[in-house]
């Protein structure tokens, strides 16, 4: 498990944070955490292919992060998928070039998070976001 200092450095080093998972619906976790990513300062790119809708907090949905990644760099890759779905999302991460991975709380994935250290990237595992923002203090780039 990353520290804090090192939580702190990949959300002041991150700009753009893909959300695996964002839901559109406003009771859901992923949005309300994404919507205080977003106050904060950070882009939130939703990906989500069962969204059913077009935007997510007012920004456009992509179906995968290739998809997202073709039309803006992204640093972070935050996931709200069940365990099962990291690996894939860790392959497509490294592949995109993120700088690091987070799984949120509840969800770890200790062989997909070996993969992506191996690859260079910075991963938090069974933590919120949102909670070590707030915590740390932490702010975007620029």
């Amino acid at each position: 498990m990353t520290g804090t200092a090192t939580r702190r450095a990949l959300l002041e080093r991150s700009r753009t944070i893909a959300v695996v998972g964002l839901s559109p619906k406003s009771w859901r976790e992923s949005y309300g955490v994404s919507r205080a990513m977003q106050a904060a300062g950070w882009q939130i790119v939703p990906v989500n292919p069962d969204a059913g809708v077009a935007h997510i907090l007012d920004e456009p949905v992509f179906a995968t992060l290739t998809e997202a990644a073709r039309h803006q760099p992204i640093d972070l890759v935050n996931v709200f998928r069940n365990p099962e779905d990291v690996p894939a999302v860790v392959h497509e991460a490294i592949a995109i070039g993120a700088k690091g991975v987070w799984l949120q709380l509840g969800i770890t994935h200790p062989e997909a998070a070996a993969t992506a250290e191996a690859a260079g990237l910075t991963v938090v595992q069974d933590a919120c976001i949102a909670v070590e923002m707030r915590r740390s203090g932490a702010r975007p780039p620029g």
